[in-house]
């Protein structure tokens, strides 16, 4: 089964968004405060937050709502970096979470798969 992934719109404490991908029975989930990058000369910061459960994938409250949702694939992975592509509602894009000393950076590549 392709693992599925979810992007919260979430308002509360500060109005930031979650990225959340499910991997090994959990979903792993970084706050991203900006959002997800739509060129790839802009980096967003993604804070690391602690994995959540597999209900997040449909989770909404007063407070929290589904931005996007889909499937994600992975294509290249190491200690520092995580390249995937997210297939959503509105079609797919490719990013690389990198990490740095403290957090990680969210990058929209150059290389976007076909339309």
């Amino acid at each position: 089964m392709t693992p599925r992934f979810v992007l919260h719109d979430h308002r509360k404490p500060q109005p930031h968004f979650d990225l959340r991908l499910e991997e090994g029975g959990v979903l792993r989930s970084w706050a991203v405060p900006r959002g997800l990058p739509v060129d790839p000369t802009e980096n967003r910061l993604a804070i690391a937050v602690p994995d959540h459960a597999m209900d997040h994938l449909t989770y909404t409250d007063a407070d929290k709502f589904i931005a996007d949702a889909g499937n994600w694939e992975e294509h290249d992975r190491n200690d520092r970096r995580l390249l995937f592509t997210l297939h959503g509602r509105e079609g797919s894009r490719r990013y690389a979470l990198i990490r740095t000393d403290r957090d990680w950076l969210l990058h929209l590549t150059n290389d976007q798969p076909p339309t």
